[in-house]
């Protein structure tokens, strides 16, 4: 696995995971492509958060496997599983900021970390990434002096700082006025096409069901009860879908 190459393919295969032997989720198989934007719904308590961390690797899968570009990740080396570290982002509910740091400083962290590009690069690059997603004068402040859609800005282009191949998002509409969250929802998908980005998204937000996702991964008790394109939302779908979406 290398940061040049790859097709940017998720597959999970036969994904179950236990806690103290209950059993949360029970082979869950889907494939995840790089331009589109896949969410993960259901209701509390069916295996989204649970999943979504087994994705990022926070959470080991009692059984089954992920695959990043036809690599499973239990079987990575450390220096690979560093390679993937470098080409995933991940965008946290609370936005996860360095209160003590600004917002171009939150932006240049992983750059710093990561990147081999030199100071004034990586400060290039921050400025530009600021731009593009909306908050081109606000490099100064801190995340105290922003509302909660600027933050979710910020976290958004930290996210995308490395050019990754993976973008992780734990609900990002939460706690964001209608208006606020469909501009981010946007933002997303913008970035997701523009830089062919394999996104995936945990997500209670209708709207976003509706108007963004591109492969819906509906989760019922553990499993996947539904899966398909926003398009075939409209045909034939399990009643309890039908409740949650309220259609």
């Amino acid at each position: 696995m290398t940061e040049s190459k790859g097709t940017k393919i998720i597959e999970v295969r036969e994904l179950c995971k236990e806690f103290d032997g209950k059993e949360v989720l029970n082979q869950i198989n889907a494939t995840f492509k790089p331009g589109s934007i896949s969410c993960i719904i259901g209701r509390s308590g069916a295996g989204k958060t649970v999943m979504l961390k087994c994705l990022i690797g926070l959470i080991q899968p009692t059984s089954g496997e992920i695959l990043f570009d036809g690599h499973s990740m239990t079987l990575l080396s450390k220096e690979q599983l560093k390679q993937l570290r470098q080409v995933t982002g991940v965008l946290f509910q609370g936005s996860a900021l360095f209160d003590s740091m600004t917002v171009l400083e939150n932006v240049l962290f992983p750059l710093q970390l990561f990147s081999k590009l030199s100071p004034r690069e990586r400060k290039a690059h921050a400025m530009a990434l600021l731009d593009r997603v909306g908050l081109e004068g606000a490099q100064r402040k801190f995340p105290s002096e922003i509302s909660g859609g600027m933050m979710k800005r910020v976290a958004i282009a930290r996210a995308v700082a490395l050019n990754p191949h993976y973008l992780f998002c734990d609900e990002p509409n939460s706690g964001l006025d209608p208006t606020t969250s469909a501009s981010i929802d946007k933002l997303l998908k913008e970035l997701t096409e523009e830089y062919q980005i394999t996104t995936v998204i945990n997500t209670h937000d209708m709207n976003s069901i509706k108007t963004v996702a591109d492969h819906i991964l509906y989760l019922d008790k553990g499993q996947v009860a539904w899966q398909g394109s926003r398009e075939e939302l409209k045909g034939d779908i399990p009643a309890s879908l039908k409740n949650f979406l309220y259609l």
